[in-house]
């Protein structure tokens, strides 16, 4: 039985599974998991989210389904392609997981939009909680526009059949849709930031800040930012040089934070980790979200709905778009006032109250997993 903290909460061994495109995923699993020193964590990722979490944790990298971005878009060719060499290995994969799952004996499981752990908790009954933004999509309900129905589909049973495979489900998100009937365990809560981000004050230092994910473009990207008549800082590309009015910065945390603190206003994709950060520093925000990504549409969609900012769903911005945008700079910045983008402490609270109930339910996991065998909690339509 593990050992008790404070007289009540008992430390517990936590397996958590990260996605590992990009960094959204693996920021938010170590904001969680830095929040809880007392307990001890083994990750399980792959590509990105292993390089970010391995200088902190243990990681068990692993291979998941991936969506590669070519041109500012979701490329079919390589999802077909590298998601079915995956499959192809899915079940000696499968069992790795478990032999990790043998060897380290975790009391309890997290999950961020990770395709093998959850499936392992459910063969082993160990209680898992999917902590991510990804379920915002089918969890809840959104006027969808025609022309994104075939994205909203793929995007949806996707998700429902890949990723939605935990215990419980906490989605993290700046906007708040309502939760289809038919979720009876999910909850909705604001973002959950960095501390890093915690620790600067916003300012306007009169520049504009762009972040561009995955090292990746359009042809109209560069000129479409030299048409603007301030100074651009541009991370993503991990280039230290001068452009005319580009100024590319390598990746660094502490400056990149100092910079989007300090921006006028923010171009950027429709990542949600971005978004958020932005909104918290008070900071209008252009979205360019990925062409074909539909979770990244959304998002850029309800940037624009609720006044945040301006959605540009097309690859081929005008030139009158930043005229447009910074035009209501002053109206998005009063909209942003009214949101609320940090939700770390109802968060944490969720997540630590889902620990110590697993952790003090002193069933076995075999127990468990006869006790859950007909809820099946997973959402159906």
């Amino acid at each position: 039985m593990p050992p008790l903290r404070n007289g009540n909460e008992r430390m517990a061994r936590i397996l958590y599974g990260v996605h590992g495109t990009g960094h959204g995923h693996a920021i938010r699993a170590l904001t969680v998991a830095r929040r809880f020193p007392e307990h001890e964590f083994l990750f399980v990722s792959h590509s990105d989210g292993a390089a970010i979490l391995s200088r902190e944790y243990t990681v068990f990298d692993c291979p998941n389904p991936v969506t590669p971005i070519r041109n500012h878009k979701v490329a079919t060719g390589p999802v077909i392609f590298q998601n079915a060499g995956f499959f192809l290995h899915e079940k000696e994969l499968f069992r790795s997981v478990l032999d990790q799952m043998e060897r380290f004996k975790p009391d309890v499981a997290l999950t961020d939009y990770e395709y093998l752990v959850p499936r392992a908790c459910r063969k082993t009954g160990i209680p898992c909680l999917s902590v991510d933004h990804q379920h915002i999509t089918n969890f809840t309900d959104h006027s969808i526009p025609r022309w994104q129905y075939r994205n909203y589909l793929l995007n949806y049973w996707a998700s429902r059949f890949l990723f939605t495979e935990a215990s419980e489900y906490l989605v993290i998100s700046f906007f708040h849709p309502p939760m289809k009937k038919n979720v009876p365990k999910a909850v909705l809560a604001p973002p959950l930031l960095r501390e890093s981000v915690l620790a600067n004050m916003p300012s306007d230092g009169g520049y504009v800040l762009v972040y561009q994910g995955f090292s990746t473009t359009f042809k109209n990207f560069f000129p479409f930012l030299r048409s603007i008549d301030r100074n651009v800082i541009v991370y993503g590309f991990n280039s230290d040089h001068l452009s005319g009015n580009l100024q590319f910065k390598k990746n660094s945390e502490a400056e990149f934070l100092a910079d989007l603190a300090g921006c006028t206003y923010v171009i950027c994709g429709g990542g949600h980790t971005m978004i958020s950060e932005s909104l918290y520093y008070g900071k209008p925000v252009l979205s360019i979200p990925f062409k074909n990504a539909f979770e990244q549409q959304l998002n850029a969609h309800y940037v624009e709905k609720l006044g945040y900012g301006l959605c540009c769903s097309h690859l081929k911005p005008g030139p009158g778009i930043i005229p447009e945008f910074e035009a209501n700079l002053d109206q998005c910045r009063r909209k942003i006032t009214e949101g609320n983008f940090i939700g770390n402490q109802e968060i944490f609270e969720l997540v630590g109250r889902f620990i110590q109930r697993c952790v003090q339910d002193d069933t076995t996991p075999a127990r468990r997993e006869v006790t859950r065998a007909g809820i099946n909690p997973a959402p159906t339509d």
